[in-house]
């Protein structure tokens, strides 16, 4: 699982890069091939709800070449202080036995200026300084992505 959490730090922070500028990310699914090479699919729907459940349906059944898949979209998530946008993050690691890491990160769109906050791991029931620790390593992968996501960093939420 430590892969696929690398995976969806890099897309995750490439989901961050493309809100920054005031953009409602277009879902897109990224994907990891068993030599280690990434792709990326962008889900242009003409509805955005329709793109994300396109991603849902291709992370659910996979794709025989893939060792692991994340699907990053925009949404929202309930926090202390109230409904928030955040990228909502669903990453599958493929194999014999199928395992899933959820990851909410919050951000303040930019037209309130832009910020990004802590990332949120959800429903993970095992130690996770480790998938941490490769999330974030996955997200600073992303050099481009990463220097946006460290500038407009609030940890305050």
């Amino acid at each position: 699982m430590i892969e696929t959490a690398r995976l969806a730090g890099f897309f995750a922070a490439h989901g961050v890069w493309c809100v920054s500028e005031g953009e409602t990310l277009v879902p897109l699914l990224g994907y990891q091939h068993a030599a280690g090479e990434y792709g990326m699919d962008r889900l242009m729907y003409d509805d955005y709800a329709e793109g994300a459940r396109a991603g849902q349906d291709a992370l659910a059944d996979g794709d025989p070449s893939w060792v692991g898949a994340v699907l990053v979209a925009d949404g929202y998530i309930d926090l202390e202080h109230g409904k928030t946008d955040a990228l909502l993050i669903e990453a599958v690691e493929y194999g014999a036995y199928r395992q899933g890491l959820r990851v909410a990160i919050p951000y303040r769109p930019a037209e309130h200026g832009f910020a990004v906050h802590k990332p949120k791991f959800l429903d993970w029931d095992g130690d996770l300084a480790p998938l941490g620790e490769a999330f974030f390593v996955g997200a600073s992968s992303h050099t481009e992505a990463n220097a946006v996501w460290e500038a407009h960093l609030d940890e305050s939420i």
